[in-house]
This record gives C-alpha cells, sequence and structure tokens, in this order.
C-alpha cells in the first residue's frame, strides 16, 4: 500500500426526503477520538434532531471501520453511509468521519427508503468534498551551504520534487519526500545540480497529500 484517498476538505450536504432532512457532515480525521468527537460535537450542536448517525474510516488500508444507527432501525443508516465511504471513486476514502443529522419530518420512509436518504446524503458530501491522494514517501535530507541552497531547492521543486521542509543554521538542511521508486533518479538529479559533493539519506517515512481532484 503507498497510496490511497481522502477527503480534500471538510463538507456539508443536505437531502430531503419526504420533508425529512438528511445534513451530512464529512471531517477529515486522523484517530478514532477524533472521529467520536465530531460526531459528540454535531449532537450538540443539532440537539433538536432525532438522530445522529455516523461512520468513519481510517489507516491506509482502512484498518478501522465503525458506524451507528444511532436509534434507526439496524442496519438502514451507519452501515450504507460506511457502504459509500468503502466504495467512492472505484476505491475507499479513509481518515474521514461522515455524520447524517436526520430532522424526522412526519412520514415513516421504510427500511429501503432510509437506507437510500443516509446514502445519498454522504454521497451528496462527499461531492462537495472532493478527493485528494496521500502518498507514502521516504523522507531524505540534503545538506547544502547557503551560496548553492537556494538554487537546488529550486530546481528540485521545478523537476517535481517534493520539498516537505528547509532548515536554516550553519548549512541548509533540506527535507525532500520521495517515493520509494524515485529515489534513483533523486540520486542522479542531487548529484547534477552539487557537481556531485552533495548526497541525501533517508531519515524515514510519511503520508504527504497530493493535489486535490
Amino acid at each position: 500500500m503507498s497510496s490511497y484517498l481522502t477527503i480534500a476538505r471538510d463538507a456539508e450536504a443536505e437531502v430531503e426526503v419526504k420533508r425529512s432532512r438528511f445534513l451530512c457532515s464529512l471531517v477529515r480525521v486522523e484517530d478514532e477520538d477524533a472521529a467520536r468527537a465530531v460526531v459528540e460535537r454535531l449532537r450538540r450542536e443539532h440537539w433538536e434532531a432525532r438522530h445522529h448517525c455516523s461512520a468513519f474510516v481510517l489507516g491506509p488500508r482502512g484498518e478501522i471501520e465503525r458506524s451507528s444507527d444511532d436509534g434507526e432501525p439496524a442496519g438502514t443508516a451507519g452501515a450504507p453511509m460506511l457502504e459509500v465511504l468503502r466504495g467512492r471513486s472505484g476505491e475507499g476514502v479513509s481518515d474521514v468521519v461522515a455524520v447524517v443529522t436526520r430532522w424526522f419530518g412526519g412520514t415513516l420512509l421504510g427500511a429501503g427508503g432510509l437506507v437510500r436518504a443516509y446514502g445519498d446524503a454522504v454521497r451528496a458530501g462527499l461531492d462537495r468534498a472532493g478527493t485528494l491522494r496521500r502518498t507514502l514517501v521516504h523522507e531524505h535530507l540534503l545538506d547544502l551551504g547557503h551560496a548553492d541552497a537556494g538554487r537546488v531547492e529550486s530546481e528540485l521543486r521545478s523537476r517535481g520534487v517534493v520539498v516537505l521542509d528547509s532548515a536554516y543554521a550553519d548549512r541548509v538542511t533540506l527535507r525532500l519526500g520521495v517515493p520509494p521508486e524515485e529515489e534513483a533518479r533523486l540520486a542522479a538529479l542531487v548529484a547534477e545540480l552539487t557537481a556531485g559533493t552533495a548526497a541525501s539519506t533517508v531519515a524515514g517515512e510519511r503520508w504527504v497529500d497530493s493535489l486535490p481532484s
């Protein structure tokens, strides 16, 4: 697993079915505590609503999945919400919590109607949120003199190398994010740009965001 999708931005969207309102709130989160905190925050904000159903997926492989019907008939809310998160754009989105707040409109929708409404609310929210891809990169440290640092950093950026950070002290240290398959290319670029006087060292790995789609 070298990449996965998450939402590009937090978003809200609402659908109405037979006067029942279904407000979907999508929030990017890093862990289960943060996801549950979002649910509780929205429960407080919309205290007058009857249901606050939720689903969340966490981790690069979707390792953690949870859902709640919050008083709706079993399987009619949280499960269809989770299914939408699992299947967005042919692959699931992760690191996201979806909360659908329902205001009852006076007409019972039946199990099928609820499944459609809760799923449609999450789909509408994802349309507004958009997606971005997170990629696993190796962190490389490149130590440079001040005279060369600006030029080298600019050249690396122009050739598609992600510069995660620049630290200035007696010398300049660039922290670069490089997919594993691009490490040989990085070594060649650094050798070219420094006339062979510098080389990067691996310092770890991290997940980084790409541009929204």
